[in-house]
């Protein structure tokens, strides 16, 4: 238990060091938590000392971080950067999006050019189902994209249609408007988090076949290198 504390602490510090504040947070946290059980298992009292002192050390660290963190919401100077490489995996919907999800969530606003094929309205409805699920409460979702061309334009409207009417059920209401001039790809939660995706949500490459891993678990499917932005402002504009 204590080496992997001091594993895990090791590494909030490197981040901390490198200004990388969200990330050293998150480790902090876990490290803390494997010392508190380890101050607990130990009969040692010179050891419970030296975990006490280093207790107290790194709540204090994990506390002004944040403070910080608040602050810079607060100011709208937040800015996050997650690099996802090619073919890695591990960054579903839920592990990309969760951490900023609440119960405060009752609106979203999805902005995204390329929800039109196929495979881009399944990549959409899964994004519905994880909002859905909670933990936060949405009422509405607002879908800004453009049209299919050709043939595909019926079919885009009609998987919108049915996407609609299956929200619809859970009490969710679906707003879509399509634009020709759109090219940016963003998404904003009414709590003030806003997440630009480089590819938007068709991050993901296409599955080996239907019976491959990483075809239903997005957390399996390997990735196109993409770069994802993430703020937070006050309050969020309404479209």
């Amino acid at each position: 238990m204590e080496e992997s504390a001091v594993v895990v602490l090791k590494r909030a510090v490197e981040l901390d060091s490198a200004s990388r504040f969200q990330e050293s947070l998150v480790c902090y946290q876990e490290g803390l938590d494997l010392l508190l059980r380890a101050f607990k298992d130990t009969k040692d009292k010179t050891k419970k000392a030296h975990y006490r002192a280093k207790i107290s050390e790194y709540v204090s660290r994990a506390e002004a971080i944040k403070k910080c963190l608040q602050r810079e919401k607060e100011d709208g100077k937040y800015h996050k950067q997650i690099k996802i490489e090619e073919n890695t995996k591990g960054f579903s919907y839920e592990k990309l999006f969760q951490e900023y999800l609440n119960e405060t969530v009752t609106e979203v606003w999805v902005e995204d050019p390329y929800i039109r094929q196929v495979h881009q309205l399944y990549n959409f409805l899964r994004f519905c189902e994880m909002l859905v699920k909670g933990p936060c409460k949405v009422k509405t979702i607002h879908l800004l994209t453009s049209y299919e061309e050709g043939s595909g334009k019926s079919q885009q409207m009609s998987g919108l249609q049915d996407i609609e009417r299956s929200l619809n059920d859970y009490g969710v209401t679906l707003d879509v408007s399509y634009s020709s001039s759109i090219h940016d790809r963003e998404i904003r939660f009414n709590n003030g988090w806003i997440i630009k995706i480089g590819r938007g949500l068709d991050y993901f490459k296409k599955p080996q076949g239907r019976f491959c891993l990483g075809y239903c678990d997005l957390d399996l499917r390997p990735c196109h290198e993409t770069t994802v932005d993430v703020f937070h402002m006050k309050h969020t504009k309404k479209t």
